[in-house]
């Protein structure tokens, strides 16, 4: 292989490939040859970053540059001045504000961002060409996949996992090394494994990105599992929404077929062991192990009752153990590093790290990888850095449709799995929607119901119908026409859903009702009895009217409402709303210079 003297990485992830980083790519190939650079400089796609709020992101080494919020039009001024000349591009860096120092270098340690992370999971997205097998390998791949098939038996490797504390990193939080005990344990030749990347939680992006940025890891960790277990066959069950990911996947596969390092006799060991991908349809209850069997097997996607559990009667009715892309992510680093050293990362119940989408109403939009104990303060704050436009934080959602909201009092809540149940939430998959004082609670609760009425499977009658009367109810709630009885029968309905749905989808889905009724139930109370959305979101509970003693008369108002609902004479009369006419878009509110327009 040549050797160059500097490495040009470009993040192509999902969030910065939608932003051009494909052209940013092609017009550093370009400008480098233009500058007879090409022969010296070499140009890498990898995985992403984590800091997807200052993408498309593209990193200089061994400078340590960080250049954000690249734009095909900057790359000429990166290569002639830094490239070619060696002066900084100063205006593309991160600001002082993202920064520890003033130092302008692009070590992690020096960036807010990244100062509280610990990456494990994510150690080489960012780092490395996820569709070149040879750079996996030259960041320790597949050593550890050799050291259990050479030097470990099969029950020594379920034991390390034991010892380490893994859990599943998909919501449950189940033992991964008993889960693997209880396939290893049964009877039979033909067993399988299966790595769930349907990843469905709104706002969730944890698992695309570490198989966009490090599919081998997966890869390899589904091997380590399958010898473990005593399987020769895994699956990939991924959402079809999920191009690039997919696609890397194919590539790491059929790289790791030529290496020998998937198919007959690996490493010499007489273990088999292949994979195949299966794509999802994109339904939120094909994350349920059962349901996501089924789908495999080729029928409808739906739950079905346990026991018995998977790990005896799976896929194709054999023996089976699912674990989420995170998980196998942390495989391999456990086996190499040992059981000692992840179980000295998190706290005593919840071992190693957490990857966690940080969306919403956040500065640093982005992914997050922290140890286990550290607290939402931490990370909506010294990671996050708050929420913009100097709003006031409100509440926080974690585990998606299955999680509850958290507030400004449980802020300094270490974040591990019991932690957040006992708080009134979940891990989840890991989804962390952050909501500032212009979010309206009760609409929120209606958003995640609307989201669970359109997912359910449909089996179950508590599912079903449940939860559509608890929109219903949330319905008429926010439409202005809701009563008091409603809340009283809205939790009592929430709880007999708990306790009578068929899977985890149906049983989860009150939370996000019954965590905003205990911490902002005077919002339920200001809808129903005061006709009031207290953060004017609710359309049906709002009125807009033009201050008289504001109008300019100047007629944007006017002239921009869709529905004319807006009259006056420019220049001479102060404009009015007709109510009656008035479809509340907000258009008049944004378009007025002088704040005339008001909301209540």
């Amino acid at each position: 292989m040549p050797t160059y003297r500097t490495n040009i990485l470009i993040c192509a992830g999902t969030g910065c490939s939608a932003s051009n980083s494909a052209g940013i790519y092609d017009a550093f190939i370009e400008t480098l040859k233009k500058y007879q650079l090409d022969q010296e400089v070499s140009v890498i796609k990898t995985g992403c970053f984590g800091l997807c709020q200052k993408g498309p992101i593209v990193a200089v080494y061994p400078d340590q540059i960080f250049y954000s919020h690249v734009k095909v039009d900057d790359v000429e001024k990166i290569v002639s001045e830094h490239i070619y000349k060696g002066r900084v591009v100063k205006e593309l860096q991160l600001s002082d504000e993202d920064l520890q120092t003033h130092e302008k270098i692009l070590d992690i340690n020096k960036i807010k961002f990244y100062e509280k992370q610990q990456r494990i999971a994510l150690r080489n997205c960012g780092k490395i060409n996820p569709e070149d097998i040879d750079e996996y390998i030259a960041m320790d791949g597949y050593e550890a996949l050799g050291k259990v098939l050479t030097s470990m038996k099969p029950q020594e490797v379920i034991d390390e996992i034991k010892a380490s504390g893994l859990r599943g990193r998909g919501g449950a939080g189940f033992s991964t090394g008993m889960k693997w005990q209880f396939e290893a344990n049964e009877p039979g030749d033909e067993k399988y494994v299966i790595c769930n990347a349907d990843e469905g939680d709104p706002g969730a992006f944890m698992d695309r990105s570490l198989l966009e940025g490090d599919p081998h890891a997966v890869l390899e960790g589904m091997a380590i599992m399958a010898y473990a277990v005593g399987a020769h066959q895994g699956y990939i069950y991924i959402r079809a929404e999920y191009p690039i990911a997919v696609q890397r996947l194919q590539i790491a596969i059929d790289q790791a077929h030529k290496y020998d390092l998937l198919g007959k006799n690996i490493f010499n060991s007489g273990f088999d062991f292949d994979i195949e991908l299966r794509l999802g349809a994109g339904a939120f209850v094909c994350g349920e192990e059962t349901a996501l069997i089924s789908s495999i097997e080729g029928k409808r996607g739906m739950p079905n009752p346990k026991p018995p559990f998977p790990a005896v009667h799976g896929v194709w009715g054999k023996p089976t153990s699912i674990n989420n892309v995170e998980t196998l992510g942390n495989v391999a680093q456990i086996i190499n590093k040992g059981a000692a050293w992840y179980s000295s990362i998190g706290t005593e119940k919840s071992k190693g790290t957490k990857v966690f989408a940080l969306g919403g109403k956040i500065k640093n939009t982005g992914l997050v990888e922290i140890p286990m104990g550290t607290t939402l303060r931490e990370i909506i704050y010294d990671i996050g850095g708050g929420c913009p436009n100097n709003k006031a934080f409100k509440a926080v959602q974690t585990g998606g449709p299955s999680g509850g909201c958290l507030t400004e009092k449980e802020l300094d809540t270490p974040i591990d799995y019991d932690n957040l149940i006992k708080a009134g939430s979940m891990m989840g998959s890991g989804g962390m929607i952050v909501m500032d004082e212009d979010n309206c609670m009760v609409d929120v609760a209606k958003f995640y119901m609307e989201f669970i009425c359109d997912e359910s499977c449909g089996k179950c009658t508590p599912c079903r119908v449940g939860t559509k009367r608890l929109l219903e109810m949330l319905t008429k709630i926010t439409d202005g026409e809701g009563t008091m009885e409603m809340l009283d029968e809205m939790e009592k309905l929430c709880y007999e859903i708990k306790d009578t749905a068929l899977c985890g989808l149906g049983q989860t889905a009150p939370n996000p009702i019954l965590s905003t009724l205990n911490h902002f139930r005077d919002e339920y109370i200001a809808h129903i009895v005061d006709k009031k959305c207290p953060a004017g979101v609710c359309k049906h509970l709002l009125t807009y009217s033009i201050n008289p003693d504001k109008c300019r008369k100047c007629s944007m108002c006017a002239r921009n409402c869709p529905v004319e609902a807006i009259t006056g004479v420019a220049g001479k009369e102060v404009f009015k709303i007709d109510t009656s006419k008035c479809i509340k878009c907000g258009t008049c509110i944004s378009s007025c210079r002088f704040n005339a327009v008001e909301r209540h």
